[in-house]
């Protein structure tokens, strides 16, 4: 099979969708200058090259970080099959991202109210049905996120790990792409095999490094520059430091009782992070780059009619 022609004809459909559904909604969204957002949604995805680094944990803390500093933040579990937010949190959802693409609810009627008013969208477990998406679901997915973009300021993906379709497909549809590494070895070449099959496969370049389960900050520049070495002999990419989260055993303990450690123990060395985390993320509003595949809410970040895509 053609992967490039594959991937373009995915692309044509995606674009088709948009144009029909922007001709059905164009009666009954206001005009610019009528009180929409015009700064756009901001989609963040955060992966992993390996199982075991606490990326779902990141996630969780990373998202009510940026709403305690008033954002609104929607989270969406896309582990299909094995998703744990929900877990991770405390919460028991009626219903799931398998609801949606099966048909029975619309993705707005899935949504969870999480801690600290964050917001989530919560993935099947133990459930194979669409651990590999197919076009229809990834249309319906991104058709539906996109009625959903005027509630929201920012949305945090919590990918799987590793190389599956799904997790480059949910890399390549968000704006930002945030990779969890740890100081174990096998842990920084599952991330670079993660960096060059979406740097080489799917044209993206730009990656911000978050080093978890560090043991002080220059623990964390060491595995950086490890990386960094790596990609920059081998590719042709842009790796940014975005910061580190110390190992703290507050994080085991938040994780038991099924909080995050922004609530349970607030001033842990490990919440400092994530507060200093979402500080940068937001100081670096201004850095979001539109890349050339389709983007959830994609009409936000060109800035321009989508027949143009």
């Amino acid at each position: 099979m053609n992967l490039a022609a594959t991937t373009g004809d995915q692309a044509d459909s995606l674009r088709q969708l948009a144009t029909s559904v922007k001709k059905q909604r164009k009666a009954t969204k206001p005009s610019a200058g009528e009180g929409q957002n015009q700064k756009g949604v901001r989609v963040i995805s955060v992966t992993s090259g390996k199982g075991g680094v606490g990326k779902s944990n990141v996630v969780v803390n990373l998202a009510l970080a940026l709403a305690r500093r008033g954002k609104k933040v929607l989270v969406i579990d896309a582990d299909l099959g094995l998703g744990n937010i929900d877990v991770l949190i405390g919460i028991a959802p009626d219903h799931t991202l398998n609801d949606v693409f099966s048909g029975k609810k619309r993705l707005d009627e899935i949504i969870t109210e999480g801690p600290g008013g964050i917001r989530v969208i919560p993935a099947g477990s133990g459930l194979p049905d669409f651990t590999s998406l197919g076009l229809q679901e990834r249309v319906k997915i991104m058709d539906e996120l996109d009625a959903l973009e005027e509630d929201f300021d920012i949305l945090v993906i919590d990918t799987e790990a590793g190389i599956s379709d799904n997790v480059t497909y949910f890399n390549s549809a968000s704006q930002e792409i945030v990779v969890v590494v740890t100081p174990e070895p096998t842990s920084i070449t599952d991330v670079y095999a993660l960096i060059k099959l979406l740097a080489t496969r799917h044209s993206e370049r730009y990656f911000k490094v978050l080093v978890n389960m560090a043991r002080d900050t220059d623990d964390a520049l060491q595995v950086f520059a490890k990386l960094s070495n790596v990609t920059s002999r081998f590719l042709d990419i842009s790796l940014d430091y975005l910061g580190c989260v110390v190992r703290d055993d507050a994080v085991l303990e938040a994780v038991k009782s099924q909080k995050p450690v922004l609530e349970l123990c607030p001033d842990s060395a490990a919440a400092g992070c994530f507060t200093t985390l979402a500080r940068r993320i937001l100081e670096n509003s201004g850095e979001r780059r539109v890349k050339g595949n389709v983007q959830f809410f994609f009409r936000r970040f060109l800035g321009a009619p989508v027949e143009s895509l």
